[in-house]
C-alpha cells in the first residue's frame, strides 16, 4: 500500500449523540486510514471510518490513563508517518479542555499537515437537551464555562470569580470536587442558587438531578450520579422543564 502524505485530522466528535457530530467531522471521518480516538467518544462513530482503519483507543478518565499526553502526541505524529491521514476523534469540541491545540501543533512540529474540525461542545448543547438555557434575557447575560479539575486536580482558580459574577456557570470534569465547589459558592452566600448536574448528556442514557447549592451534593450521592457529567449553576436551571 502506497502510504499518503502524513495528516492529521483532529475532529470534535460533538457531546454524546452519534447524530450530532458535524456533516464535516463526519465526511473526514469516512476518509480515515486509522483513527485515534478518546474515552468520551461515542465508540458508534468509529463506524463511519473505513473498515481497514486501526481504532486506538487513547482515552484519558480521572486516575485512569490508558496514554500519557506525551505519548498520544507520539502516537499521533507515529501513526500519521506510517498510515498518511489519521483522524484525532475527541469529544465535545476538540479547543475545549481537550488539548487538541497541543496535539496539533505538536504533529504540526514535524512538517504534518494539520486540519481542525469544530466540534458541538458539551457545555452548550448537554443544558440544552434539557431545555436549560444559558442566557435568557432577565436571568442571565452571560455564561462561564470553566474546568472543574486543573492538572493537578484542583478546581480552578477562576471559580472563585464566576462565583460572585450573576452569570451561568458551567463547569466541566468537577465531579470529584463537587464538594469544594458548592461550598465556595456557599461562601459567597449562594447557598440557594440552583444547580443541575446531567450525566451522559444526550446520550440514551442521560439523566438530571436538579436541586440548589446547599443540596445538589446529597441529590448526587442519593441518586449514584458519577462522570461524565457536567455541573450547572445559576437561576437558568429553574427555566427547565
Amino acid at each position: 500500500m502506497q502510504v499518503q502524505k502524513p495528516k492529521v485530522t483532529l475532529i470534535g466528535a460533538g457531546p454524546g449523540a452519534t447524530d450530532l457530530i458535524t456533516l464535516r467531522g463526519a465526511q473526514a471521518l469516512s476518509q480515515a486510514n486509522a483513527v485515534l480516538y478518546d474515552a468520551l467518544v461515542n465508540t458508534e462513530l468509529l463506524d463511519l471510518a473505513p473498515a481497514t482503519a486501526p481504532r486506538i483507543f487513547v482515552g484519558k478518565r480521572s486516575g485512569n490513563h490508558e496514554y500519557s499526553q506525551t505519548e498520544i502526541n507520539q502516537l499521533i505524529v507515529s501513526y500519521a508517518q506510517d498510515y498518511g491521514h489519521i483522524v484525532r476523534l475527541k469529544g465535545g469540541d476538540p479547543f475545549v479542555f481537550g488539548r487538541g491545540y497541543e496535539e496539533i501543533v505538536y504533529a504540526s512540529s514535524f512538517g504534518i499537515e494539520t486540519v481542525v474540525i469544530p466540534g458541538i461542545s458539551s457545555a452548550v448543547a448537554v443544558p440544552e437537551a434539557f431545555n436549560i438555557p444559558l442566557t435568557s434575557r432577565g436571568v442571565s447575560e452571560s455564561f462561564w464555562v470553566i474546568t472543574g479539575a486543573t492538572t493537578q486536580g484542583h478546581i480552578s482558580s477562576d471559580l472563585q470569580l464566576a462565583a460572585q459574577s450573576t452569570a451561568t456557570v458551567v463547569i466541566l470534569m468537577g465531579m470529584n470536587n463537587l464538594g469544594e465547589i458548592t461550598k465556595l459558592f456557599k461562601a459567597v452566600g449562594k447557598s440557594q442558587t440552583p444547580v443541575a448536574v446531567i450525566q451522559n448528556g444526550t446520550r440514551p442514557n442521560q439523566r438530571m438531578v436538579a436541586g440548589t447549592v446547599d443540596t445538589i451534593e446529597a441529590l448526587v450521592k442519593e441518586q449514584h450520579f458519577g462522570s461524565p457529567a457536567i455541573i450547572i449553576i445559576g437561576k437558568v436551571v429553574d427555566l427547565q422543564f
